[in-house]
């Protein structure tokens, strides 16, 4: 079975398996990490709101995890959370993501996470597709991988 051809430049799950394993469980807590790591970035905003964010803490939490997210992603095509699981997202060429593709990334991962079904989409996406893609990964053509040895 030939690749699908916006997955050509990303490695092929059935012969390159490495860069696949574990994908998941890495996934769940690399995002676990960067929650924990939003949020306490949102507790330090929140003197500088002069306490108002509480009332609107959800929203900051979805506002400062966009920043995060997109310019982590952007600088090294991982967050933090992903850096410290070994992981990175590539996109469908195989290289590491660019700023566009980084705010596109986070913009699909953000409306997912505010639109409840589109977030279960996703999940069921990363349980059942060969290369564990949610469903931004798979409109995008990007990939979570294990980071490669340099």
């Amino acid at each position: 079975m030939s690749p699908h051809p916006m997955h050509l430049g990303l490695p092929d799950p059935a012969a390159k398996p490495q860069f696949y394993e574990g994908i998941l469980i890495k996934r769940a807590a690399a995002w676990g990490i960067d929650v924990v790591l939003i949020a306490l970035l949102c507790l330090l905003a929140l003197p500088f709101t002069a306490f108002l964010g509480v009332f609107f803490f959800p929203l900051l939490m979805l506002m400062v995890g966009f920043v995060y997210r997109w310019f982590t992603i952007a600088g090294s095509s991982s967050t933090w959370g992903m850096r410290v699981m070994g992981i990175e997202l590539r996109d469908a060429d195989g290289l590491r993501l660019q700023s566009g593709t980084a705010l596109a990334h986070t913009l699909g991962y953000t409306i997912s996470v505010a639109v409840a079904p589109l977030q279960l989409i996703s999940i069921l996406m990363m349980l059942l597709t060969d290369r564990k893609q949610g469903l931004t990964d798979h409109l995008l053509g990007t990939a979570a991988l294990n980071r490669p040895a340099v």
